[in-house]
């Protein structure tokens, strides 16, 4: 009877962006027996991507709202809902996808056995057959390889999109974390996921990030570029989020690098241009290249389109601007 309380859950999960597929082993149900007691994966199901009331949820769920609130703020406070407290109004509550979101929001409380849990589900995880809605992410170039006139196009300029918002923070990589924990850990920054507006509360107000400025923002992102980090924001006008990804750690990152063209699969509106006669073999781009797009041949630069995620890492290093 408990394991049908989670299967249901998992199949409400299902319905979210990103998915929640059955797998091989049934994995995927102890994930959520790790994270969700009983009572919380009851309530969960009656929670939508609308944010609402704990007395709107407490009516379809058939419960007081006296316990309701309870559970619900208990559940926000694990990162197994998204929830807005502001003191002068009610607070609202809001389903999550399991990426991004629940798991992302377990950054600070991941451990050995969880990870083999989430390595297995990977592992064993059934294909999607359902048409692919679009993605939760997008790439967006770092911003010194990309022409100054892009007014038309202000929310793929990194600064641009920090700009738009007034209150920041940043969380530790849950990739990183999670490639620690494994003992692949690379040398890329680990606090270097960034959260903004209602995110950076919520990161903030459940201990799983701090708020910075604007600057520290700014700042973190000239470090991304150095540790050849693709930039990947939330797929939307107003961003909430903005991932520094490696290639080696990435969970997105290493599914798209699995393919043969990756190009045809990422949201982006940019891809790089080569110009072999320029250029002069110094293979920097070969290093910081994380979708192995580029190769050299007679110590010429070869760009493979196909593999090319618009991201800018090979453009802003290029001594030769080729």
């Amino acid at each position: 009877m408990e394991m049908d309380t989670y299967k249901r859950l998992a199949d409400h999960l299902d319905n979210l962006p990103g998915g929640f597929t059955p797998s091989d082993t049934g994995v995927e149900l102890r994930l959520l027996k790790r994270l969700f007691t009983p009572e919380e994966a009851e309530l969960s199901v009656h929670l939508t991507l609308e944010r609402e009331k704990s007395s709107t949820i407490a009516n379809r769920a058939g419960i007081s709202i006296g316990e309701a609130e309870q559970r619900l703020k208990a559940m926000a406070a694990k990162g197994l809902i998204f929830s807005i407290e502001a003191e002068e109004s009610p607070a609202l509550y809001q389903a999550v996808p399991w990426v991004v979101g629940i798991y992302e929001f377990q950054v600070n409380k991941l451990d050995k056995e969880f990870v083999e849990d989430l390595t297995e589900y990977r592992r064993t995880m059934h294909k999607d057959p359902r048409p692919q809605p679009l993605p939760q992410m997008r790439t967006i170039p770092v911003g010194q390889s990309i022409e100054g006139n892009l007014e038309m196009l202000p929310y793929e300029r990194a600064e641009e999109l920090v700009k738009a918002h007034e209150k920041y923070a940043v969380a530790p990589c849950i990739c990183r974390r999670r490639a620690k924990l494994m003992g692949s850990e690379c040398e890329a920054p680990e606090e270097s996921c960034l959260m903004f507006g209602e995110w950076a509360d919520y990161y903030v107000r459940n201990g799983q990030g701090r708020y910075v400025d604007r600057d520290n923002i700014l700042d973190i992102l000239t470090k991304a570029d150095k540790s050849n980090l693709v930039l990947q924001p939330s797929n939307s006008k107003e961003i909430s989020f903005l991932c520094t990804c490696c290639g080696c750690c990435c969970g997105t990152l290493l599914r798209l690098k699995q393919l043969s063209k990756p190009s045809e699969v990422v949201a982006s509106p940019f891809i790089a241009k080569a110009t072999p006669e320029t250029c002069d073999g110094c293979e920097s781009c070969l290093d910081r290249c994380q979708m192995e797009a580029l190769t050299l041949e007679d110590e010429q630069v070869v760009l493979n389109s196909d593999r090319c995620i618009g991201c800018g890492l090979c453009v802003s290093t290029c001594p030769t601007d080729s």
